[in-house]
């Protein structure tokens, strides 16, 4: 008989897993192997900023499906550039971080997620809006 399992958790998890192959009749392997599950996202994703509004801090959660240059910033109502809330090559996975706007002025600013290919192309970008509260 053979198994399956399926997985649909966005953490990774360790796990171990216990198998017993058989013949006619006898037990031709036994044994236990540990593994380890992985996630990887389908598609690029920037989900919506929460809370929003939000005072001081909000939280971004970002998924990256292959590996690539990502930038990942704030900008004010000007177009400014306030903070950059990660930016450099990652791995493909899901991430979160988090913006404290205590040292800001309430008021509207946009969070834009750039992501490029190994030919440094552009493949995903979004932007979105986020509104400090004091």
């Amino acid at each position: 008989m053979l198994g399956s399992f399926k997985l649909e958790s966005k953490e990774g998890q360790d796990f171990k897993l216990q198998y017993k192959l058989t013949g006619k009749n006898s037990i031709i392997s036994s044994g236990s192997i540990d593994l380890t599950f992985s996630p990887i996202p389908d598609q690029f994703e920037l989900s919506q900023a929460y809370p929003n509004p939000f005072n001081p801090a909000t939280t971004v959660k970002y998924d990256i499906p292959a590996n690539m240059y990502i930038n990942l910033s704030v900008y004010d109502i000007l177009g400014q550039k306030v903070s950059t809330l990660a930016s450099g090559y990652i791995t493909t996975g899901y991430y979160e971080v988090s913006w404290d706007g205590s040292q800001y002025a309430s008021g509207l600013y946009f969070i834009r997620m750039n992501a490029y290919g190994p030919d440094n192309t552009l493949r995903f970008n979004k932007l979105q809006k986020i509104m400090l509260v004091k």
